[in-house]
């Protein structure tokens, strides 16, 4: 498979790192603090709440949107993992959610006494983060060059 899966480029790499060092800057920012997010931001939960039941979604309660939210959060940290892990051991960047995950659940559990350390949030982070790197190797396939399996040989002079 890893000849499927070219090696991103440098460029796409970099950014990668660019894009991703400020994003799980704010992942443990969102994760590892005392507060809640529903206690931070009890308005923004109740407008994603209202405007889903004003579009028909009436079955969306906080549980299920704490699960979308889990879900959605950790597609990135798979497509990072993809990108940053070297492509011969490209099976670990599936494994790199649910560690992070595990983790983070840890870390609430253990020191994060007003935090809740669920299973289900787990479940839902390796989820995402699942997505996440299906998404990148989707992309990769329909969008990285390739090169030839049997590269052209050089003419001989005459």
């Amino acid at each position: 498979m890893t000849q499927l899966l070219p090696a991103p480029r440098r460029l796409t790499r970099g950014i990668a790192l660019l894009l991703g060092v400020p994003f799980l800057a704010g992942l443990a920012l969102l994760t590892l603090t005392p507060r809640r997010v529903e206690d931070s931001l009890p308005n923004l939960l109740d407008v994603i709440l209202s405007a889903a039941h004003r579009l028909g979604w009436q079955s969306l309660d906080f549980t299920r949107l704490e699960i979308a939210a889990n879900i959605l959060v950790f597609i990135p940290v798979g497509i990072l993992a993809f990108l940053l892990v070297p492509r011969r051991w490209w099976p670990l960047a599936v494994a790199l959610g649910p560690l992070l995950s595990v983790g983070i659940e840890g870390a609430q559990r253990i020191a994060l006494p007003h935090r809740a350390a669920t299973v289900t949030d787990v479940i839902a982070n390796s989820g995402g983060a699942l997505i996440g790197v299906f998404v990148a190797i989707a992309c990769t396939l329909l969008f990285a060059p390739r090169s030839p399996a049997h590269p052209p040989r050089p003419r001989e002079a005459p």
